[in-house]
């Protein structure tokens, strides 16, 4: 097993490396020099910056320059339009804790939803519930997380003044989960959807198995053969895509988080393409990264605690 892991570790690094370097470089090859558009600087101010900072040179050194800084000194450059000659992270750390707050509750708030879902589903198999369950998931799977963003700011924000329709970061306490609760339930569709497919499909092929018989003729009831046996048996097959989950609510935050106007990532992406802030950027490209390939990690290592067959591979 601890084989298994340092393999997957390595994988990891070797991953993120190679994202690294293609961010950096799609990044720095984007047409135009990072001061262009600062209307405030003479041609000669520009070319001296561009001379500082290695934009001049090709690509390939531009590229040496960087990987110097951040293997020996952990400097991953600093901002030049957002908050100018600041350390990228720096600028970053603001921003982190309301893009995880948001993203987290949304998943921890669907998670049990979904179950919920999938369960009922699968008992209710082929009825008139399992019907509408599966409707419900093909149109909250089907829908971007943008789309019911914009519907619950119009409808219930501004037409029904339940919630606020942008939020309020002066907000503390219940105030503040009042003022993000919009953006957490446009996030909160899609993983609800997932999670119930996947159980409703798992679950239901489980309660037909021949250990599932025998739980029954041995005098457990169907709900207590379901939860006891069958459940725990489809929950392995949803540890692959629960643990991702968290990446992708990530990713639709994005645009999510620029709609109800919150500080967070998805908004400071957005403003440093638009800015040619290429080095905070870069360092968002890798904070989302490494989100992703955290959980890919995660899910690596829970099977190895799920199904012992993985453990007795891993010693092999």
């Amino acid at each position: 097993m601890f084989r298994y892991i340092i393999d997957r570790v390595i994988a990891l690094f070797i991953t993120l490396f190679i994202i690294v370097s293609i961010a950096f470089c799609v990044v720095r090859l984007m047409p135009g020099s990072v001061y262009d558009q600062d209307g405030d600087l003479s041609q000669t101010v520009i070319d001296t910056l561009n001379e500082k900072y290695h934009f001049d040179e090709p690509i390939i050194k531009q590229y040496g320059y960087f990987l110097k800084n951040v293997f020996l000194h952990g400097d991953w450059g600093t901002s030049m339009k957002m908050r100018p000659n600041v350390p990228v992270f720096e600028v970053m750390k603001d921003r982190i804790p309301v893009t995880l707050q948001i993203n987290l509750i949304s998943l921890f708030a669907a998670i049990p939803i979904g179950l919920a879902a999938g369960i009922v589903a699968a008992i209710k198999k082929n009825t008139i519930i399992d019907h509408f369950v599966s409707f419900m998931v093909v149109i909250f799977i089907s829908v971007p997380s943008f789309v019911f963003a914009t519907c619950l700011q119009y409808f219930v924000g501004y037409k029904a003044g339940a919630f606020p329709i942008i939020y309020d970061a002066s907000a503390t306490g219940m105030a503040a989960l009042h003022s993000m609760f919009l953006p957490i339930l446009a996030l909160m569709f899609s993983p609800i959807a997932r999670v119930a497919r996947y159980l409703r499909a798992e679950l239901a092929e489980t309660m037909n198995s021949e250990f599932m018989l025998l739980a029954k003729t041995k005098g457990l009831t169907y709900a207590q053969s379901t939860i006891r046996h069958g459940l725990r048996n489809s929950m392995v097959p949803l540890a692959n895509i629960i643990i991702p989950m968290f990446a992708n609510v990530l990713g639709g935050s994005l645009v999510v988080e620029n709609i109800f106007s919150v500080p967070g990532m998805g908004g400071m992406m957005v403003d440093s393409i638009n800015a040619s802030d290429h080095m905070l950027t870069v360092a968002i490209l890798v904070f989302y990264s490494m989100i992703s390939l955290i959980t890919v990690l995660i899910v690596d290592i829970s099977y190895g605690i799920i199904d012992p067959r993985v453990r007795m591979g891993g010693k092999k």
